[in-house]
């Protein structure tokens, strides 16, 4: 494998887990896997709890066997529910929306607790709007269903949708649509990889954003997809969906400060490039 060796399994299979441990002897663990689709986990939460929360339990069960004792958890701004005020920072009060927010906010609880029972370190990485794609364009999506704006709009524009939902035009922002804080996954990738290294050089444990602390709106997406591609957009007006907040925009100030982590393509149109070299399997475009 081009990453290194690769096993394919299941958090809740304890006894694979337990194996891949001791064939490895892993000095810490990077935490990604969860079900994430927020309008799922309401009609279906028990399924996420066992998923997101009982199954990192048993993660956490395997790496405590084996002297395992830092994790970087990927968590989400969800834990924060509609905002107070945005910038958002990692004081702001928690009220997730939905059970796939309550789930990862148990997690990061949970890695609390056992961090003050057992010594465990670790860092919470809290993602705002995951973008882009890999700019070598070697790694692909495979979301399904997917939920993400940029790669909807996209879809619209090569003809793999009909049209493009726009949940609102009648929010308190400048075009009335909700605007969001991209963070492109390379970006999201190098804030792991610093993590690790903070964790591995015995630091404090930190949660923190990850965000460009910059937003923009679903018109400002559909608008730079449309110049990228040189596509017409077609675009459907709809109803707006509960519980969407107006403005989701990260204070990642703390990330910067602590990881020394600065966004290496914070520019949508960057994001929307690499994702659409990505969509037709192109070599990278400049920019």
């Amino acid at each position: 494998m081009q990453w290194g060796p690769f096993e394919k399994g299941e958090l809740k299979d304890e006894a694979h887990l337990d194996a891949i441990f001791a064939k490895y002897r892993p000095q810490a663990v990077l935490h990604f896997a969860a079900f994430i689709e927020a309008g799922e986990s309401v009609r279906d939460p028990q399924r996420f709890y066992q998923n997101n929360v009982a199954d990192s339990l048993a993660l956490l069960r395997v790496m405590q066997l084996h002297g395992v004792d830092k994790i970087v958890f990927s968590s989400t701004a969800a834990v924060y529910g509609n905002p107070l005020y945005t910038p958002i920072p990692e004081t702001h009060p928690f009220a997730p929306l939905n059970p796939y927010g309550h789930s990862k906010l148990m997690v990061e609880r949970i890695l609390a607790d056992i961090a003050l029972a057992k010594g465990l370190g670790y860092t919470i990485l809290r993602y705002f709007n995951a973008a882009g794609a890999d700019p070598e364009g070697e790694l692909r999506e495979n979301h399904q269903p997917e939920t993400h704006l940029i790669p909807l709009v996209l879809q619209a524009a090569y003809g793999k949708r009909p049209n493009i939902a726009i949940f609102g035009t009648d929010y308190d922002t400048p075009d009335g649509t909700c605007i969001r804080d991209y963070v492109h996954v390379a970006d999201l990738a190098s804030a792991h990889v610093l993590a690790l290294k903070r964790l591995l050089s015995g630091s404090r444990n930190l949660t923190a954003n990850l965000g460009t602390g910059c937003g923009f709106s679903v018109r400002e997406v559909v608008d730079t997809v449309a110049r990228v591609t040189n596509r017409p957009i077609p675009v459907r007006i709809a109803e707006r969906r509960p519980g969407d907040p107006a403005i989701l925009i990260a204070d990642p100030s703390l990330a910067r400060s602590e990881l020394g982590w600065a966004p290496a393509y914070p520019e949508l149109e960057q994001q929307v490039r690499h994702a659409v070299n990505v969509l037709n399997g192109t070599r990278p475009l400049q920019g």
